[in-house]
This record gives C-alpha cells, structure tokens and sequence, in this order.
C-alpha cells in the first residue's frame, strides 16, 4: 500500500466526474460529522423510550453496550482496513451500515430493534472514525501540502466531535417540535447519510493499493519499539478522557430527570450539546497550542469540571451541574486531541489508519467500560454516591495519565 504523495496525486488521470483533493476534503468532513450526529441523536430520546416501552435503566444501560460493542468490534476487526483496501470504500462502508441503522431504527420501538439498531450504528462508527481521520489528513496534504498536518487534524477533531455534539441537540430539538419524535429524527438522517454516501462515492483516493492483496488480519499496532511508552500514555489518556464523554452520553439524561426532574428533551439535548460543544471549541482555540500545554490545561480543566459536576449533583444545581460538564469537556478536546496527535506520529504512513485505529479503540473503551460499570452499580446504588465515585476516579485517571503523557515529550 502507498499513500499518494502531492506531487503524484497532482499529476495521477482523475475522472472527470471525480471531486478534486480540496472538494473531496470538504465532503469527507461533512460525512463524518453526519455520521458522528447520528450516533448521538438517540441521547435525548431515550426518556421517551423509557416512556413508551417501559424501558428500565437497565435496559437504557444494554442499548449504550450495543453501541459501544459495535464501535469496539469494528475498530479491532476493520479499523485499519482502509490501509489496504483504501479509504473511499471503507468510508462509504460506513456511511451505508449508518443508513441500514436508520432504516432499522424506523421499524419499531421495541428493545430487540433498538438494540440492532444502535449496533449497527457502532459498527459503522468504529470503522469510519480512523479511516475519516487518515483519509481528511491525506486530502489536505494533498491539496495543500504547505499547511502540514496540524490543520487537518483540528478539522478531524472537530468534526467528530463536533458531530456528536451536534447530533444530540438535533435528536432533543426535533423531539420537542415534531408530532413523531421516535420516527422524525431517525428519517432526517436517513435522508443526509444517503447524500453523504453519494457525495463519498465522488472523492479521490488517497491510498494505491498493493497488486498483492495482504492476508486479513485482526487489529494489531505496530508502533516503533521506541515510541511504546508515548502509545501506550497516549491511549490511556484517550480512554480516561472519552470516560467523561460516557457519562454525559449515556447517564446524564437519565440524571436530570431523576435528580433535578427536568424532563424537557430539549434541555437534556442541550445539555450533551454543551459538553461535546464545548470540547469543540477548545481544539479550535488551542488549535497552535503546543502539545504540553494543551495536555496540561486539558487535564486540569476537566478535573475541576467533574469536581463542579459533582457539587451541582449534591447540592443539587442543575446550572453548576451543566457548567461543570461544559468545563469538562473542554477539557476532555484538548486532551484527545493531543493524544491522537501524538500517537498519529508515531508511526509511518502507509500503517496511519491502523495506529489511529487503535487510539480510537482504546478511547471508545474509555467511553464504555466505566460507564457499563456505572449502569450496573445504579441498579443497586442511589446515583450521587455513584457519581461521586465515578469522577473521582476519573478526574485521577485524566491527570496521570497527561502527567504521565506530558512527561514522554520532556
């Protein structure tokens, strides 16, 4: 496999009808922050689930899991397909499991099609989000190969978890405003991630595929023995982090009703909305940040984030509660920025998608594993002690692991 340089790719017969290098970045972006969208449109409606079908916490907490199995078991089994089978296809894969996921989503409300459709939803979560990064960090290089990579990879960032962001606070609005809440979003976002499927099919390649095809196999990382220890910090920084990300996807709303009664679908959109929005905007303001410092102000804002979100949970207060989630997840960007950003260079090109794959994998662990502990411990916990416990230990683990990641680059 050979990722196509500038000179070549400025030189290499493109279709008529293929998009340019600048325009296949554009769409590229656009269709992973739709993809990230939908992943996050069903936060604001699982109340409403729970309404209808009667749904308890704990099958909330089941539906979470299928999600996080799907994204888990894409990354480790396609995550890194896209280094050899290229990443328009492996793009457009995605895009078109997100759109069967929608389709099964319109079926019923039942558990058993919630569930199918949130797995689907994860596999092609998991296989996009590495391959979208490799693939928009390709593009720019080639259309403009005097910027480096440090913008393409805010624009990654952002755009992923800007989505998310987004998709939360569309799913809570048009549950809010429609007549068929459990039906509107879910045919929205059918109809955009067709057209980013048709805008994908029309995006160069960046990627020249070996005559020889190589035998499948597993997710495996192949970091330079020297550069280990920056891997290995910088996914446990991505896991920590992605662990606050967890709570406000998938335990938030369900804590708003319960513990402030705040049952507006809109609010608990808002809500997630602030906290992925928030670490959107602090990739983009950190964006020429140097990578300790980024590490450093990262770690200590989401730290105090989580300590006001548990004085607001307490006392109760709902406004410190969502001022400190705001202030976690700014904190949260910074700190998965520069992981990703480190661990993107620890490796050549032609096994980019395959590292990132990784980190990606080790974060979504973050996203899931705590917060299915979590789930479980409500079921015979009150939530405030669970809170509590929960970042406590999360606020440590972020501010190892940046101490542990900031001293590797010393």
């Amino acid at each position: 496999m050979t990722i196509l340089d500038p000179p070549t790719s400025a030189t290499t017969a493109r279709p008529a009808w293929r998009l340019r290098h600048g325009a296949g970045f554009r769409v590229v972006a656009a269709a992973f922050a739709t993809v990230m969208a939908f992943a996050t449109v069903p936060t604001p409606l699982y109340a409403i689930y729970q309404q209808v079908d009667g749904f308890s916490p704990a099958a909330i907490t089941a539906v979470f899991a299928a999600f996080a199995v799907g994204v888990m078991t894409s990354l480790y089994l396609a995550g890194h397909l896209s280094d050899t089978l290229g990443r328009r296809p492996m793009i457009l894969f995605s895009v078109l499991v997100e759109v069967v996921s929608a389709i099964v989503f319109l079926q019923s409300t039942s558990l058993v099609v919630l569930l199918l459709a949130r797995l689907l939803c994860g596999l092609g979560v998991g296989t996009l989000t590495a391959t979208a990064t490799a693939h928009l960090s390709e593009l720019r290089l080639a259309a403009r190969p005097e910027e480096g990579p440090g913008s393409a990879a805010t624009v990654a960032g952002v755009v992923n978890i800007g989505g998310l962001a987004t998709g939360a606070l569309v799913g809570g609005l048009l549950a809010e405003t429609t007549a068929r809440p459990l039906h509107t979003p879910y045919l929205v976002f059918l109809v955009l991630l067709v057209a980013a499927a048709l805008a994908v099919a029309l995006t160069p390649e960046t990627v020249v595929r070996a005559e020889e095809r190589p035998a499948y196999r597993p997710q495996r990382v192949a970091v330079p023995a020297a550069s280990r220890s920056t891997f290995a910090a910088a996914g446990a920084a991505a896991f920590a982090a992605f662990s606050v990300f967890g709570l406000f996807t998938s335990l938030a709303p369900t804590f708003l009703v319960t513990v402030f009664h705040q049952r507006d679908h809109l609010v608990a959109g808002a809500v997630v909305f602030g906290v992925f929005g928030a670490a959107t905007l602090s990739q983009v303001v950190a964006a020429r940040w140097p990578l300790a410092r980024q590490l450093a102000v990262g770690g200590a804002a989401t730290a105090i984030g989580l300590a006001a979100v548990v004085v607001g949970a307490l006392t109760p207060s709902a406004p410190v509660f969502v001022v400190g989630g705001v202030i976690a997840g700014s904190g949260v960007g910074l700190v998965f920025k520069a992981s990703v950003a480190l661990a993107g260079s620890l490796a050549p090109a032609e096994s980019r998608g395959e590292v990132l794959a990784a980190v990606f994998l080790v974060a979504y662990a973050g996203i899931t594993l705590p917060v299915l502990a979590v789930g479980v411990a409500l079921l015979a916990v009150p939530a405030e002690p669970v809170l509590v416990v929960f970042a406590v230990l999360v606020a440590g683990a972020v501010l190892v692991t940046t101490a542990r990641l900031r001293h590797t680059q010393a």
